[in-house]
């Protein structure tokens, strides 16, 4: 992402002008935006044109246009983004309030103008902008006739192509027709390998798979690069990790971020402190539960008991239609920073994030036990319904 300009005000509006330059890139934008933002682009619109004898003509014209945002529709599979919205300038072309469709699109600047720019959206362009944020890890999770080509970053995990291909059974007289399959198997995983892997970008490739299945690809591929002098990839056959996973389906290469030893070759990937935390966490709630919690209500206490050592929190809560809620969230993130603690933001696109929004999107570890957390809670909730109680009676009254 290139950061073309950005003005900040003192109330925290203003806006931002910026130019997506690689897919992941459209990844922040959809997370940055909000219902009711303004987004100023180029965009194309079908105008008709009255000719000179009456009839109706069309053409497509080039326009800039700023609308206030109604709806984001994101493909994560595409990485595209459309933004509907009302438009808000003069123009002969488009009527004020008129609804128009925008997208965001590689290499065309846009801006972006909010109300409000919190903590969290000016971090993440700081982030997006940084030159050295590029995907350093290659994933190849695989069993007999299923593989997904992963690319890792420290936001996604994004599944370059899922291979299915049919593998005749090994059976007595007939292994050569399964050993024909396998190899047709490997090859299609191989030729996709060369196509999505920059192998002078990625520092980790890991292999994973049960069995055996794993170390037989890893010879194929090493086979075929030595055959082929293909000396790019003979040069990284250091960065090639094999890991036993359960399955070729992308929801393994959870476990597989695990494994101490994948831990170790990635220490220097951007990918690895999400996964980390996530693993802490996990494991301080197996041997110290009150120094680990998880919901909203329970963090939420921690945090005002500036207890909160680790924060780990999804991005998925920052796109809340709720404002309200969306800037407790953020202020609470800004307070664990103010009492020395770490905030992490979990990308909902990335296996870590997949496995944090199952335990509701946010969870801590504590600088302290709070065993008293589920009293203080049931106190709060018992003392709301007393007010409640007796607002009511004072409105019967």
């Amino acid at each position: 992402m290139k950061l073309v300009s950005k003005r900040i005000e003192r109330d925290r509006s203003g806006f931002v002008k910026l130019i997506c330059e690689e897919a992941e890139d459209v990844w922040h934008v959809y997370n940055l935006i909000s219902k009711g933002d303004q987004l100023k682009s180029s965009t194309e619109r079908r105008i008709r044109l009255d000719g000179a004898t009456g009839s109706a003509d069309s053409t497509r014209l080039k326009l800039t246009i700023t609308i206030s945002i109604t709806d984001i529709v994101f493909d994560p599979t595409t990485c595209s983004l459309r933004v509907n919205g009302k438009n808000i300038t003069e123009s002969k072309h488009i009527k004020l309030g008129a609804f128009h469709t925008v997208d965001v699109v590689l290499n065309q600047t846009f801006t972006l103008l909010k109300e409000e720019w919190d903590s969290i959206n000016l971090d993440r362009i700081d982030d997006a902008c940084d030159v050295t944020k590029q995907a350093d890890v290659g994933a190849i999770v695989l069993q007999e006739g299923l593989s997904n080509i992963c690319l890792l970053t420290k936001h996604m995990t994004v599944v370059r192509q899922r291979i299915e291909t049919p593998i005749p059974r090994k059976r007595r007289g007939s292994v050569t027709n399964y050993e024909k399959g396998l190899q047709r198997f490997f090859d299609q995983i191989y030729q996709s390998m060369l196509r999505h892997f920059n192998f002078e970008i990625l520092k980790v490739i890991i292999i994973a798979g049960p069995g055996f299945i794993k170390d037989q690809l890893f010879t194929y591929i090493f086979d075929q690069a030595t055959k082929a002098d293909n000396k790019q990839l003979l040069q990284s056959r250091s960065k090639f990790l094999t890991v036993h996973s359960s399955s070729g389906h992308k929801h393994s290469l959870q476990e597989v971020m695990n494994e101490p030893s994948v831990q170790v070759k990635m220490a220097d990937t951007k990918a690895t402190k999400e996964i980390n935390a996530l693993e802490q966490f996990y494991a301080m709630l197996e041997k110290d539960p009150d120094r680990a919690f998880y919901g909203f209500n329970h963090v939420r206490i921690a945090d005002q008991n500036s207890a909160i050592h680790t924060l780990l929190i999804t991005d998925e809560l920052f796109r809340s239609a709720d404002v309200p809620l969306r800037r407790l969230y953020s202020r609470m993130v800004d307070r664990v920073k103010q009492n020395g603690g770490t905030s992490l933001i979990f990308s909902s696109m990335h296996v870590s994030g997949e496995q944090l929004n199952q335990l509701s999107g946010i969870a801590a570890i504590l600088k302290f036990p709070l065993p008293d957390i589920e009293e203080i809670e049931a106190h709060e909730i018992q003392r709301e319904h007393l007010t409640e109680t007796d607002l009511s009676s004072r409105d019967k009254a």
